[in-house]
């Protein structure tokens, strides 16, 4: 078997091969762009070809950015379109190509590789944990009314409260560079969000609001008449309107949005996607009760290339010193670092002392962003800490100024 990168000559062989593996037909295509695979870039696919050149396996990488806890943004590869034909699965070919595909970011100089994981048994076994999660809240509009007095979100972030600001409905078509420059205002502050590339919005590429799926958009403006919000949703069936993303750079935007949207007319319940754990809207609910949290799951898993570069990278917010004893199976790796943090900064450097963690760089990848409890990992039998009170110090340690959170699809 071969693994190669691709050319432009390989495109059409790249996306009907993957298509097949998932058992999919390459949509038509739509004036504008706007299928996923549009946004690929060729040279970052890879295809696996048996002896006699057929092609049986894909796989390909975005050029995103990655925001870190600290505010911190780093080059990050986000794994995509991995597939093997139905005909040659379980004979080897994802894992020679993860393997082909890991040495290659490493020799590029990356040192972190995130994917969205199709099947969560899968990636586990390459060195992916899951990072950040998201879930789903869906209120019935007969108990949509919230308790935020308006006056105290003013008061919270006079800005951009909800009663200096204004909100404007518009169509997703007409407000491509609002929602644009929002996202990216809102990503570089959020961690675990991933960049959205230019190319995503030019080519309408991904989901809704950048597919040519037809959304409107609540877009929020500031007393300055600066947009820094938005909602983008529809109505459906049942009269459900869903929210696909809310983006806000403060919690005082997010409420106004939320309050605009919990209150259409002629709407029997409101749905909102992608609502990060811990996020306050419950809360502001004068019935508690009448969010119900659904589709609770994993969504950005993340994988350490070079322990010492992705934990020097971060920002960190207490100080202290761990040694980590990490494994990494699936490249036949095993390192100790001594991780030590002063003042918001670490430093990380091979170390012969006795660790006081031993994990899975698995494990590692699931505790970087702070929205997994190194503490949790150790009660489930994932992490093994040597001494009492190391799971609460990596707990102190590895936590984010906020849960991470990612929405960008990929």
């Amino acid at each position: 078997m071969e693994i190669r990168s691709t050319t432009d000559q390989d495109f059409d062989v790249f996306v009907d091969t993957v298509h097949a593996a998932f058992g999919r037909f390459p949509e038509t295509p739509v004036e504008g762009g706007g299928l996923w695979w549009s946004a690929l870039e060729i040279d970052r696919c890879m295809l696996a070809r048996t002896a006699d050149g057929r092609p049986v396996g894909t796989a390909a990488t975005h050029a995103f950015e990655l925001t870190l806890p600290g505010e911190t943004l780093v080059p990050v590869a986000g794994v995509t379109a991995v597939g093997v034909l139905p005909t040659h699965r379980r004979q080897g070919v994802l894992s020679a190509m993860m393997r082909h595909q890991l040495t290659e970011l490493r020799a590029g100089g990356d040192f972190l590789s995130v994917l969205l994981a199709s099947e969560a048994p899968i990636y586990g076994r390459f060195g992916y944990g899951p990072a950040t999660y998201t879930a789903r809240l869906t209120v019935p509009r007969h108990q949509a009314a919230l308790t935020v007095p308006r006056a105290h979100a003013v008061a919270q972030a006079p800005a951009t409260g909800p009663d200096d600001g204004s909100v404007e409905v518009l169509r997703s078509a007409e407000c491509g560079e609002i929602l644009e420059e929002v996202y990216d205002r809102y990503r570089r502050a959020q961690p675990g969000a991933l960049s959205r590339p230019h190319r995503w919005w030019a080519l309408r590429a991904g989901q809704p609001p950048i597919s040519p799926a037809p959304r409107y958009v609540a877009v929020h403006r500031g007393a300055d008449g600066v947009p820094d919000g938005y909602a983008s949703y529809s109505i459906g069936d049942s009269n459900t309107l869903t929210v696909d993303e809310t983006i806000a750079v403060d919690d005082a935007v997010f409420t106004a949005l939320a309050r605009f949207v919990l209150g259409h007319d002629l709407v029997s319940q409101v749905v909102f996607r992608h609502v990060p754990p811990g996020h306050p809207l419950r809360w502001q609910l004068a019935d508690i009760r009448a969010g119900e949290v659904g589709g609770d799951m994993d969504w950005l898993w993340v994988r350490l290339l070079d322990v010492p570069r992705a934990l020097t990278a971060r920002g960190w917010f207490t100080d202290g010193e761990l040694v980590l004893d990490v494994d990494d199976p699936f490249l036949g790796e095993h390192g100790r670092y001594l991780l030590t943090v002063r003042d918001s900064k670490a430093d990380c450097v091979p170390t012969d002392r006795e660790p006081d963690l031993s994990l899975d760089v698995r494990d590692l990848g699931s505790v970087y962003l702070g929205g997994t409890a190194p503490s949790t990992l150790v009660r489930a039998g994932h992490i093994r800490a040597h001494r009492p009170g190391t799971a609460a110090l990596a707990d102190d340690l590895f936590r984010a100024e906020r849960s991470p959170h990612c929405l960008h699809w990929f």
